[in-house]
């Protein structure tokens, strides 16, 4: 059978200055005091139900937490963190990646009103220095710091000298850091009237989380997630996914929680529902992947959920193997994609894989948001087969739609909206506009101007979009979505640029299948040499002159240059969420930027 989904109901409402406003007609329900609430309520209601499960040591078989056995833990550790005093404004900062322990940690913080702070684990295991890592907890103030392994993590945390207490999943004897503490000692303790005293004193304002942005557009803020946003947000949610309300989902996740989608959307829909959420180990990147696919086949998901990137490499798999298909398909409710934008082929592929392996429709959605919104905005809860459409606002929320250059910038307003940049005043005040909607920096127009239940249309960010010499403004969120799909499945990704510029032009991340024309399995070729090798230069020539036919000076990239190295996290390449930062690889990449708009014979144009 389908899954129940609320029927769009969307108010206009235009203003005199050009802008107007999108509202859902449904109000908003009442939604419930703090994350606390959640696990109180499951615990007593179906304690035995599994919670957490991540593999168990060896890799073999899941180590499952259940409900009941969650909140003793919760408290046993809340009270120790009110023993060693830490502070309701210094977080609980963890470094290391999703782990049960984690997730038992970060819902104690919460439970007694202080407030967690994960920062991505690429900071420590992929950075050749720590000084960004350092530079961060200097900013975050930690009251406690975590990881799960001490010898990992260990030198990382000691070059800090932290005045903080420090404490490791284990390895805490060798981590080099005297006084560490384990996550045992933690749990050692027992919950006393204090615990009950604090719980009950946290409230809406309260702030649950510390969550870093990306980063996309300068360097990393602060910024404060409060009770009354997360509990709003997945309210907003289940109105319109009305299902997830008695679905106790099961969900296998690899989305890291230092990321709002991974934290916020996908933790917190498994404790507010009653599911159960299996910690996924693998990654979507050759080598890793392999973890995912084993997982899908033990655990059988219900939803599902993964960025753009995460699909491109479980695809093949999954176009390969029947019975791997079926495991993810057979009785999923709903599949997910966010974080990016999903090239149209990558869509049409997964929709022609689930038809072979079940029989009733799949459920294939997004919604869109941001880290200062506690996530979703607005959810496409409705049949749309255009993987730019992101939905509709959620009930609760108003949605404006600002003249800005060309285009619409996306602006909101309600109560999942965060109150400013911890320690960041002008921040904060350039964040919002006079009427006290957050500027998104998100540009978007309507499906369908006459009808706004039809949805909105992705237009990219309005930051990134450029003028070439001529005036014209290239809309790069366009042009990216239709040069990564008419590049598949020759390149991971693709940057524009053009900026002051008389052309457009593309740098590209090749994929192994573009190697493979040169004869470079082993990817030992640099982009110079991949892109001068005949074969290459044919097949991406033809597809520049695809992508020119027909369009117009803004949507027509007529040179190409192939880039040596994948996009670096460490470097702000590419975010948690999987997207590529265009900012961050023009000015890391000056000198391929150089070579696209040169002679050199590697540059690619169209034929």
């Amino acid at each position: 059978m389908p899954v129940a989904l609320a029927r769009p109901r969307i108010l206009r409402e235009d203003r005199a200055d050009g802008s107007f406003v999108l509202r859902s007609a449904e109000p908003l329900q009442p939604y419930d005091r703090c994350i606390g609430d959640w696990l109180e309520h499951w615990a007593r209601v179906a304690p035995d139900q599994p919670f957490l499960a991540e593999r168990a040591p060896g890799g073999a078989g899941w180590r499952r937490v259940g409900y009941g056995e969650a909140l003793a833990a919760v408290r046993a550790l809340a009270q120790s963190l009110l023993d060693l005093g830490v502070a309701p404004e210094a977080p609980v900062v963890a470094l290391s990646d999703n782990s049960v322990n984690l997730a038992l940690l970060s819902l104690a913080a919460m439970h007694v009103g202080r407030r967690i702070a994960v920062v991505s684990s690429a900071y420590t295991r992929l950075a050749r220095d720590h000084a960004k890592l350092h530079a961060i907890l200097d900013r975050l103030g930690p009251g406690l710091l975590y990881a799960e392994d001490g010898a990992q993590y260990g030198g990382a945390i000691a070059g800090w000298r932290p005045a903080c207490p420090v404490a490791f999943g284990g390895g805490a004897a060798g981590s080099g850091i005297v006084c560490a503490l384990s996550f045992d000692d933690l749990l050692a303790a027992r919950p006393g009237p204090e615990v009950d005293a604090a719980f009950a004193a946290v409230d809406g304002a309260t702030v649950a989380r510390v969550l870093l942005t990306s980063g996309s557009t300068g360097a990393p803020k602060l910024v404060p997630n409060t009770h009354a946003m997360l509990c709003a947000n997945q309210q907003m949610i289940a109105q319109c996914w009305p299902f997830v309300d008695r679905a106790r989902p099961v969900v296998l996740d690899w989305l890291p929680w230092s990321h709002t989608f991974g934290a916020n959307h996908n933790f917190n829909l498994v404790l507010r529902n009653g599911g159960t959420l299996y910690i996924d180990a693998g990654r979507p990147a050759p080598g890793a992947i392999e973890q995912t696919m084993q997982g899908i086949r033990e655990v059988r998901p219900t939803l599902f959920f993964n960025v753009p990137r995460g699909y491109d490499v479980l695809l093949p798999y999954l176009e390969a193997d029947p019975a791997l298909a079926e495991a993810l398909f057979g009785r999923l409710d709903m599949l997910f994609f966010a974080a990016a934008a999903l090239p149209q082929p990558i869509a049409e592929r997964l929709r022609a894989v689930a038809r072979r392996a079940r029989q009733a429709p799949l459920f294939f959605t997004t919604e869109w948001g941001s880290t200062e919104t506690s996530p979703v905005i607005t959810s496409a809860h409705f049949a749309t087969t255009d993987t730019r459409n992101i939905g509709v606002p959620v009930p609760g929320l108003e949605l404006k739609f600002a003249p800005c250059q060309q285009k619409y910038e996306l602006r909101v307003r309600g109560p999942s909206i965060f109150p400013g940049y911890l320690g960041d005043e002008a921040k904060t005040r350039e964040a919002f506009d006079e009427e006290g909607f957050y500027k998104m920096g998100d540009a978007g127009l309507l499906a369908d101007p006459g009808d706004p239940d039809g949805g909105v249309i992705f237009d990219g960010r309005v930051s990134e979009d450029f003028k070439l010499t001529t005036g014209t403004w290239v809309s790069v969120g366009t042009l990216r979505v239709r040069a990564v799909s008419a590049l598949s499945p020759y390149a991971m990704d693709v940057v524009v640029a053009g900026h002051d510029r008389d052309e457009i032009g593309l740098m590209i991340f090749p994929a192994a299948p573009l190697r493979q024309l040169a004869g470079d399995a082993a990817g030992a070729l640099c982009g110079k040499s991949l892109g001068s090798h005949p074969a290459v230069q044919e097949a991406l020539a033809a597809v520049l002159a695809e992508l020119c036919r027909g369009a117009g000076s803004a949507q027509r990239p007529v040179r190409a240059v192939l880039l040596s190295a994948p996009p670096s996290i460490e470097e702000g390449e590419i975010t948690d969420k999987g997207y590529i930062n265009q900012r961050a690889v023009l000015a890391r990449r000056a000198d391929d930027l150089a070579r696209l708009y040169s002679d050199c014979v590697s540059v690619i144009r169209p034929r």
